[in-house]
């Protein structure tokens, strides 16, 4: 889709000529920064925690000295003004605080969701070795060197499981889970501490579910697994590397937390 882009500065948004054709496209054509994505919600009137996106840029600045172009609620603001030119349709955005002079890029671009049959019927995915130099920081230098592995996306593979050791950590976009019986499996060390991972912790815990706190296996037989993004929320999976998860069809722990999860969206998103 249509791909605008702008550096943000404390007084006007600066256009940028983009042929990007893709978020990380555009991406690997600016300076290396901290980064985040997100989609809206309601409308294009809110997005599900904004305060932790814009965080992933200001809080690695702050503990490395860097004075960002653009303070929070600037940002927050010039977000707002851009996603309003997508309405009635959602936005997809993505920040960029370069590491080098502290400037702010927007990628923006009106947000199509994944189609309904991949929540119906779940997404198939694969594996690979690729890690993060730091996983608790979105580095824009990880887009660039994955970028052969991000070929790999296709309509057959929806996503790519990062691993270590034969233990899965997380998505190459986003967190992961196993389900056995009913207790929720999920890595705590060496992942990237997902905005909709909090989340989803909270309401499996209110849904009566267990979480164990480690790298569910790539042999582990597991009764369910879901990916979650704060663009895509929760998506089933029901093939990793060709090999089905559970029975190869979406379980009723998965169903039960998308539509907690959905629900829970409609209640917390934040206003801009």
């Amino acid at each position: 889709m249509n791909i605008k882009a702008f550096e943000i500065t404390p007084t006007k948004n600066i256009p940028l000529p983009t042929s990007a054709v893709t978020l990380d496209e555009l991406t690997r054509a600016l300076p290396q920064g901290f980064y985040t994505t997100f989609s809206t919600v309601s409308d294009g009137t809110r997005v599900m925690g904004l305060q932790k996106h814009l965080q992933r840029l200001y809080a690695p600045a702050n503990e490395t000295g860097l004075i960002p172009a653009a303070d929070e609620a600037t940002l927050r603001a010039r977000i707002a003004l851009l996603a309003r030119e997508n309405l009635p349709q959602e936005s997809r955005a993505r920040l960029i605080l370069t590491k080098s002079e502290g400037r702010i890029y927007v990628g923006i671009q009106p947000f199509a969701p994944p189609p309904e049959s991949v929540y119906a019927d779940g997404a198939h995915v694969i594996t690979s070795t690729a890690a993060r130099h730091d996983p608790r920081i979105k580095d824009t230098g990880f887009i660039t060197e994955s970028a052969e592995q991000r070929k790999l996306l296709s309509k057959d593979v929806f996503e790519i499981l990062l691993t270590k050791d034969g233990n899965i950590l997380e998505g190459m976009t986003s967190n992961f889970y196993a389900v056995a019986g009913a207790t929720l499996i999920t890595a705590r060390r060496g992942i990237l501490l997902g905005v909709t991972r909090r989340a989803v912790l909270r309401i499996a815990r209110g849904q009566g579910m267990g979480i164990k706190y480690r790298a569910p296996k790539i042999n582990e037989n597991f009764d369910e697994a879901f990916l979650t993004s704060s663009s895509r929320g929760i998506v089933p999976i029901v093939f990793i590397d060709n090999q089905p998860v559970g029975r190869g069809s979406v379980g009723k722990w998965t169903k039960k937390l998308m539509g907690a999860y959905r629900s829970y969206v409609t209640e917390k998103s934040e206003r801009f």
